[in-house]
């Protein structure tokens, strides 16, 4: 497909299906396509650190998985999807990532040329939450479900990430659909359990920091969605969900 400065750009689902018997194998879920030039000592970063960190409980979760890491994503007009380019689009139209569902499997794009490796952590973890929301036992569910309605009759504010925050202050504009098993209320449960997965998930591979502010989820209550997290989905042996597991090993 061509692109507005002449040069070639290439959707993203086109790619997944191009690319589909040239992904490298890494285990029985993963596989990876570095469309990107990146060292080999580097890849350890992009691939087996972030994985090597995933729960048993997760990964028994999830479908197959293709990884492709293109030096950049963009939007597109109109309904073609994102395109991988090999320059770097302007801001608005700059994506991190994308996923693409295809024969059962998920293929994964992230833009990682000019990104940190802690950015490329957060959108990969993100996406991983995603395919979990999708796929979770109903136990875990009804067990999150459980923990929104507690928060929200305690008229607890704030939310782990802004698009949950944002979920949140929709159905708090509704006040009788937070009381009932609505749309409203199901769209931000997803939301904020994909959110608080993501900082699970990131929190387990990589030592990191929760950014305070007024829109942030009281540490008491994220802990309390934590510790939940961390009774469904253990984290593998080496691993810790909070500082004092260390200290117990």
């Amino acid at each position: 497909m061509p692109a507005d400065n002449g040069r070639l750009k290439t959707t993203v689902e086109e790619l997944a299906r191009r690319w589909r018997k040239e992904f490298i194998h890494l285990d029985s879920i993963f596989s990876c396509y570095p469309a990107y030039p990146i060292a080999e000592e580097d890849l350890r970063q992009y691939l087996q650190e972030p994985i090597s960190a995933l729960p048993l409980a997760v990964r028994e979760l999830l479908p197959k998985i293709n990884i492709a890491l293109v030096p950049y994503l963009q939007k597109s007009a109109g309904r073609t999807g994102p395109t991988v380019v090999d320059e770097k689009p302007a801001e608005a139209k700059l994506l991190l990532s994308s996923q693409v569902f295809s024969e059962g499997a998920a293929t994964l794009f992230f833009t990682v040329k000019d990104e940190q490796v802690s950015d490329y952590h957060y959108y990969f973890y993100e996406s991983i939450a995603y395919l979990i929301a999708e796929r979770l036992p109903e136990k875990v569910l009804n067990a999150y479900h459980r923990i929104m309605r507690e928060e929200l009759s305690a008229e607890v504010h704030g939310e782990v990430d802004e698009q949950s925050w944002r979920f949140k202050q929709a159905l708090l504009r509704r006040p009788t659909m937070a009381r009932k098993d609505s749309k409203p209320f199901r769209d931000y449960a997803k939301q904020s359990f994909v959110d608080t997965m993501t900082l699970y998930l990131h929190g387990i591979c990589c030592d990191i920091d929760v950014e305070t502010g007024p829109r942030q989820l009281p540490s008491r209550y994220l802990r309390k969605r934590l510790v939940a997290f961390k009774e469904f989905f253990p984290a593998p042996e080496g691993f810790a969900v909070f500082p004092e597991d260390l200290n117990r090993e």
